[in-house]
C-alpha cells in the first residue's frame, strides 16, 4: 500500500471530514474519494460510515488507523533522520552573542524555530564577548557569532541583520545626563568610555565608540573591555559611561545605572557572522531562518564576500 494513500486514510480518521482531509492533503475531495474506496475494497470491508451530515470510522477503520499509524510515523520519523543526514544539519551548532542585545528581540525565536525544523542538530548559545569571540570563531570553536556591525574581514562572511536598533548611554544612577535625560556624542568627551582598541575590527571600534566629538574633543578610553557585569560595574562606579543601543536596558538591569538615549549616532546593526572556509548547511540554515523571524531587512545571502 502506498504511502500516500494510508496518508489520505490517517488524515480522513483524524479530520472526519473529506473537505478538511482533502484540503489538509492539497489533493481534490474526489481524489479522497477514490483512495479510501480503492483501500476498502484491498481489505475487504467499509472503513468509513458516511451519511449526508457525518462521517465516522467504522470498528475496521479504527483497528485500521491503530495499526497503521505506528509504523507510518515510524517511516516519516526515519525519512526525516535520512534528509537530516543527507542535508550534513546534524551535530551541534555553536553560536555566540557578545551579549544579549546583540541577539535581538526574535533569537530565542530563531533558535527554537531551526531546532524544530532540524530536530537533528543541537544549538549551543555561548557568550563571549568581543575580545575574544572573533578569535574563536577563527579556532573554530564556534561556528557562528552575532556581532556589532560594520565588519569588513576578507575571511568572515556577514550574514543577516538580527537588530538595527536606537544608540543609548549607560550613566550611573543620578548622573547630570540622566537628570537631563539624553546624551550627546559631545558629552561623551567629558567622561571616560571603555577601552576596545584591538578587541574589534578597526571598522566595527570607530561605529561603538568613536574617538573624536563633532568639534574634535577626543573621546578618551579606559579600562580594558569584558562582559557586560564588569561593564555595568564600572559605569554604575561612575568610572565610565558606556555607549550601546536602547534595547540593553531590556536584558541587563542593575541599580545603579540608567541607559538613556545618546543623539548623534546613527542605528547600530549586529548581524550573523561565521568563517567563511567553515561555512556548512547547518549554518546556512540558521541563517536563512534568522533572515525569516528577524524582521529586519537586510542584503543576505551574501554572493561570496562579506558586506
Amino acid at each position: 500500500m502506498e504511502l500516500q494513500k494510508i496518508e489520505i486514510f490517517l488524515t480522513l480518521a483524524e479530520e472526519l471530514h473529506f473537505g478538511r482531509a482533502a484540503e489538509r492533503m492539497y489533493l481534490s475531495q474526489s481524489r479522497v474519494s477514490q483512495t479510501i474506496r480503492a483501500m476498502e475494497t484491498r481489505v475487504g470491508g467499509r472503513l468509513f460510515e458516511r451519511t449526508s451530515r457525518s462521517v465516522r470510522l467504522t470498528p475496521l477503520g479504527e483497528r485500521l488507523r491503530d495499526g497503521l499509524r505506528p509504523g507510518f510515523e515510524q517511516i516519516h520519523l526515519a525519512l526525516a533522520e535520512a534528509r537530516e543526514i543527507a542535508s550534513g544539519i546534524t551535530g551541534v551548532l555553536r553560536v555566540s552573542l557578545l551579549n544579549f542585545a546583540a541577539g535581538g528581540p526574535a533569537f530565542s525565536e530563531i533558535v527554537r524555530a531551526f531546532t524544530t525544523a532540524h530536530p537533528g542538530c543541537e544549538v549551543v548559545v555561548y557568550e563571549a564577548f568581543p575580545g575574544e569571540a572573533l578569535g574563536r570563531l577563527r579556532r573554530a570553536e564556534l561556528d557562528v557569532v552575532a556581532h556589532w556591525l560594520p565588519m569588513r574581514q576578507p575571511d568572515l562572511v556577514v550574514g543577516p541583520v538580527l537588530i538595527r536598533d536606537e544608540r543609548a548611554l549607560v550613566v550611573p544612577k543620578g548622573h547630570p545626563l540622566a537628570e537631563r535625560g539624553h546624551a550627546t556624542v559631545e558629552d561623551l568627551a567629558d567622561h571616560h568610555v571603555i577601552d576596545a582598541e584591538g578587541m574589534v575590527p578597526a571598522e566595527t571600534l570607530e561605529a561603538l565608540y568613536p574617538l573624536l566629538t563633532p568639534t574634535g574633543r577626543r573621546i578618551v578610553p579606559r579600562y580594558r573591555e569584558g562582559r557586560m557585569i564588569e561593564m555595568m560595574s564600572l559605569v554604575a562606579r561612575g568610572e565610565i559611561v558606556h555607549p550601546t543601543v536602547a534595547s540593553l536596558a531590556d536584558y541587563y538591569a542593575h541599580p545603579g545605572v540608567s541607559v538613556i538615549p545618546l543623539r548623534g549616532l546613527p542605528p547600530l546593526e549586529s548581524a550573523l557572522v561565521w568563517a567563511a572556509e567553515r561555512e556548512t548547511a547547518a549554518v546556512r540554515a540558521f541563517a536563512e531562518v534568522a533572515r525569516r523571524l528577524s524582521g529586519v531587512s537586510s542584503a543576505w545571502p551574501a554572493t561570496g564576500s562579506p558586506s
